[in-house]
């Protein structure tokens, strides 16, 4: 987080310093991606990149405090997200099974985190929630967001967030004792 000098980055940025949005991009960008990926892996990429490309398009207009910037950023990435899926859906798609991904020519450094072993099961673990918990959990647990904030990425209220995560949290509990063979 920029925490003190969040708004002097954030008035740099509006006013088109690119060093100051790239503070912003490599604050935000890991846990973004990690969010979406939990959401959809496939389309994720591709989603961050449009919701970059919108954020930075209205970072002048944007006004609050540090949290509440954290939220727009997210609730356009979902919205990027969902946009996504739905023209993702309408078209037909060529099937890319046979042919081998030679992976990122430069490695990306989110891909680096994800590749942390505790990292990659964490995620396949809230994978299995339903995607609405999956989704409380990632924005409370791994991005920092605030129920509130949460709420206004989701379009739900801070109590039903706060709901949506403990319930994730103790199913994600119950599934971690079962699999050591723990009495529940």
């Amino acid at each position: 987080m920029l925490d003190d000098r969040y708004a002097a980055v954030i008035a740099a940025a509006s006013s088109g310093d690119e060093a100051a949005f790239a503070e912003i991009y490599r604050d935000l960008h890991p846990p973004l991606l990690r969010y979406l990926r939990t959401l959809h892996w496939e389309l994720a990429e591709d989603a961050a990149s449009e919701a970059w490309l919108e954020v930075a398009r209205g970072v002048a207009a944007f006004d609050g405090p540090e949290p509440a910037f954290r939220s727009w950023v997210f609730a356009i990435a979902r919205r990027k997200l969902i946009d996504r899926i739905r023209y993702e859906s309408r078209r037909p798609s060529a099937s890319w099974d046979d042919v081998d991904d030679p992976g990122p020519a430069v490695r990306d450094i989110a891909e680096g985190v994800l590749d942390d072993e505790a990292t990659v099961r964490a995620l396949e673990l809230v994978r299995t929630l339903p995607k609405d918990q999956a989704e409380a959990v990632i924005l409370r647990v791994m991005v920092g967001l605030e129920p509130a904030e949460i709420g206004a990425v989701m379009g739900r209220t801070a109590g039903a967030v706060r709901v949506l995560v403990h319930r994730g949290l103790r199913r994600l509990e119950k599934d971690l004792r079962s699999a050591r063979g723990e009495v529940t």
